[in-house]
């Protein structure tokens, strides 16, 4: 299990239909540049919305932008053949959430976000270096781990999302405490390890010679851990300055 909108019975499934057979085949390296792609479309409407968050309409955007990117990405997960058109697509309103959410967490306490920025792409750096050196690698008994952590992790803010509707939150879980830090570092570590599950698949794709639109929807799935890993080093700095 990786990120939710990855796991091995996508090649099965998208293998076993004809209609792709002539589409040509995903490499690693188009999955990269498509990747690069998706976060310099990201980055560029966050800029934006960077500089519109303290006003209504960025305000408007954003919320705007969470909606409409839950519906493009259950699209996305379920139609994969549609990811070359609709994952830039998400890309670019997915950046004018993220740039408003940071904007947030900046006003507040300043230089949060690029601190968060810097240690997102340390994390990524890590894991391409462990998994290249075979010291981190896919093995059943790691997807296995990785499965029961997730679940855990969705499981938690299942609970917390319907508590907070009836305005009792987990407390320990949301503020600064050790409790609080301890699981913020626990989400970091297990959305960083979701990488090492995207190489593996992303790699299992080209040697599948998996169609061609796979290396977009490949990189979509890398950008949503990446998404995620930023959001959750977000939470966590914002804990330890509490402190």
């Amino acid at each position: 299990m990786s990120s939710p909108a990855f796991n091995e019975k996508i090649f099965n499934k998208v293998e076993s239909n004809a209609d792709y057979a002539d589409a040509g085949a995903m490499t690693v390296s188009g999955t990269i540049n498509k990747t690069g792609i998706l976060f310099l479309l990201m980055l560029s409407t966050s800029i934006v919305s960077w500089n519109m968050a303290n006003s209504d309409l960025g305000t408007m955007l954003m919320m705007i932008a969470i909606i409409l990117n839950l519906i493009l990405g259950f699209v996305i997960i379920f139609k994969k053949n549609l990811a070359p058109t609709l994952a830039p697509i998400y890309a670019l309103v997915e950046g004018f959430a993220l740039g408003a959410i940071s904007a947030r967490y900046e006003s507040v306490r300043p230089g949060i976000a690029m601190n968060a920025m810097i240690s997102t792409f340390s994390c990524l750096g890590i894991m391409i270096l462990l998994y290249h050196l075979k010291i981190l690698q896919a093995t059943p008994r790691f997807q296995k781990g990785l499965a029961v952590a997730m679940i855990a992790i969705v499981a938690t803010y299942l609970v917390n999302i319907v508590m907070g509707l009836f305005g009792r939150p987990i407390a320990m879980i949301n503020e600064g405490g050790t409790i609080g830090i301890v699981f913020s570092l626990v989400v970091v570590g297990v959305a960083t390890l979701n990488f090492i599950m995207d190489f593996a698949l992303i790699e299992e794709g080209e040697a599948r010679k998996a169609p061609k639109f796979m290396e977009w929807y490949s990189a979509f799935a890398v950008l949503l851990t990446l998404i995620w890993l930023y959001l959750e080093i977000l939470r966590l700095l914002s804990k330890l300055s509490k402190k």
